[in-house]
């Protein structure tokens, strides 16, 4: 099915967790990621149990620090 991640499109399983597109894209164990699917922002509890669909659009995003 087709998604799009921080607008680029993207070919993944149906049915696939959120938690599991973190995973293939490197990003699972990385601190302070904020994501939401469709403009809304899934917690962070519930990216394994939340199920992709087709057409979602998912924003990554990652806080950084600064000076």
């Amino acid at each position: 099915m087709k998604i799009s991640v921080n607008d680029e499109a993207r070919e993944v399983p149906e049915g696939l967790p959120l938690k599991a597109l973190l995973a293939e894209l490197g990003l699972e164990s990385k601190p302070g990621l904020a994501v939401a699917v469709n403009q809304s922002v899934v917690p962070a509890a519930e990216l394994a149990a939340y199920q992709l669909a087709a057409e979602d659009a998912v924003l990554i995003i990652q806080a950084t620090q600064g000076g």
